[in-house]
């Protein structure tokens, strides 16, 4: 969640004008996602939509920086600052085989039942078993293995 501007915080860099009506948009579906009804869902499942809008978020800001390079390193520095990406989350975007990562949870080993495990999504989809409903626990996600 960013940080609450005030009237002693620094004001935007240059160039912050042209994307805050699209961080705007995903801070209005975040406000949604969370006031949204859980009844009927695991514990789990219920943080899946927050999840799925804060990766959308530093993805895009990850894009505009990295591969259309269309903001400027100090509005990036800015905004990992102001937390409207997830910097962990971004530096291994950045790595090869960590191309499509879905969250940080899903490398942690500590969090898996086995250990130095990583999570089912980041199972290629050529070695999981036909049949197999494949579904992180962490976030929902269904794949984010590079292979896929």
């Amino acid at each position: 969640m960013p940080k609450i501007r005030t009237t002693r915080t620094k004001p935007p860099p240059e160039g912050y004008e042209d994307i805050e009506s699209i961080l705007d948009d995903y801070a209005k579906k975040m406000r949604d996602a969370e006031n949204e009804s859980h009844e009927g869902k695991r514990k789990a499942e219920s943080l899946w939509p927050i999840m799925r809008i804060s990766h959308a978020r530093s993805r895009y800001i990850y894009e505009l920086y990295y591969k259309r390079e269309a903001i400027s390193k100090e509005l990036y520095d800015w905004l990992l600052k102001q937390e409207y990406a997830d910097p962990a989350l971004i530096a291994k975007w950045k790595k090869t085989g960590y191309e499509k990562l879905c969250c940080i949870r899903c490398i942690q080993s500590r969090d898996m039942n086995y250990q130095g495990s990583t999570c089912i999504c980041r199972v290629p989809k050529a070695q999981v078993r036909t049949g197999t409903v494949v579904e992180c626990v962490h976030c929902g996600c269904r794949g984010c293995s590079s292979d896929s």
